[in-house]
């Protein structure tokens, strides 16, 4: 793997204006490294500002502080072709398959529009750029002419990814890409996902609030809660060795084998907070059963918990032990 991440986030922070004197911070400092040919998971729920994150790599949403970089440069410096080389190269593939595709087309000519919008090519090349895109993705000749209602969710979706890949792009993300399917379509999405992947050398961010079906497809995974990440781990470490709790709360609302005394559900109290009235101190310590008085006095810091792996969480040391705090925990607990 490569020392220079592929696309990476510095010390972003995303901030909404409500009105003329006040702003929401949607994304509140936030790190993250994405290296060439893994798949990063970012899971949270609802709210946790997983998508503007997405929208602001790749330039939907305002950054209002921090850097975007791409191969270690600066996004916001690029011109002319730089700039046209890093908007083919990440796309994105949205929560909503229909919404995402223009009933006004054929499925043909909606995968090929970005290639149209670059003008890359000849006609001819172009079509059949979109045409093996279509192939891909298990789209053959018989839906090329169809619209969009003519089409069932999962194969608008397939769609979707086909208009993604059709610029041969390096980067993929993946929000909430199969959140809008039912168990087997999600399935069947995840494994093409996996071949594609293969076949075009690609690298994923895969956002979702499951972390079911993100702990089959990532490498790593990034828990993000109230805008900040708070916990940060290869996947099996952390389904296997989580050290914050929200996580083991994400973990604890995986569906359990029935009869499984060890399964412990932990229910969050309350819904995630406004980002317009986040608590003080730690974000996660009005939902937390393990919360202190100094929880609520200061953030955390995301800091090293052991090799690879990092939590935001004042209490490491009281609930995984000395070593855990010291960032070499290694014990099953």
């Amino acid at each position: 793997m490569s020392t220079v991440p592929l696309l990476s986030l510095e010390s972003l922070s995303v901030r909404f204006p409500i009105s003329l004197r006040k702003r929401v911070t949607a994304v509140d400092n936030v790190s993250l490294h994405l290296y060439e040919g893994e798949t990063l998971g970012l899971i949270g729920e609802s709210g946790s500002g997983k998508s503007t994150v997405a929208r602001a790599a790749v330039g939907l949403a305002p950054v209002s502080s921090g850097q975007v970089k791409w191969r270690g440069q600066d996004v916001a410096t690029f011109r002319g072709r730089e700039k046209r080389a890093f908007t083919e190269a990440i796309q994105m593939v949205f929560q909503d398959p229909h919404n995402a595709l223009d009933p006004r087309r054929t499925i043909l000519r909606s995968v090929r529009e970005p290639l149209d919008v670059m003008s890359r090519g000849k006609a001819k090349e172009r079509e059949e750029l979109a045409v093996k895109a279509l192939d891909d993705v298990g789209l053959g000749s018989q839906f090329f002419g169809r619209y969009p209602h003519q089409m069932s969710g999962g194969q608008k979706q397939r769609a979707n990814i086909a208009r993604a890949l059709v610029t041969n792009p390096q980067v993929l993300i993946c929000d909430e890409s199969v959140a809008a399917l039912d168990v087997a379509l999600q399935a069947e999405i995840l494994n093409l996902l996996s071949a594609l992947k293969q076949e075009y050398e690609l690298t994923l961010l895969f956002i979702s609030h499951d972390l079911s079906v993100v702990s089959h497809v990532a490498d790593r995974m990034c828990v993000m809660y109230l805008g900040n990440i708070v916990e940060e781990a290869p996947t099996e470490t952390l389904m296997d060795q989580s050290m914050h709790p929200y996580s083991e709360a994400l973990l604890s609302a995986q569906p359990m084998v029935q009869g499984d005394s060890a399964a412990r559900r932990i229910v969050l109290s309350g819904d995630i907070p406004s980002p317009l009235n986040p608590p003080p101190g730690c974000r996660f310590s009005s939902r937390c059963s393990y919360a202190t008085d100094a929880c609520t006095k200061a953030p955390p810091e995301l800091r090293a918990v052991g090799e690879h792996h990092r939590s935001a969480c004042f209490r490491v040391e009281d609930l995984y032990g000395p070593a855990a705090a010291a960032g070499s925990w290694r014990g099953d607990r």
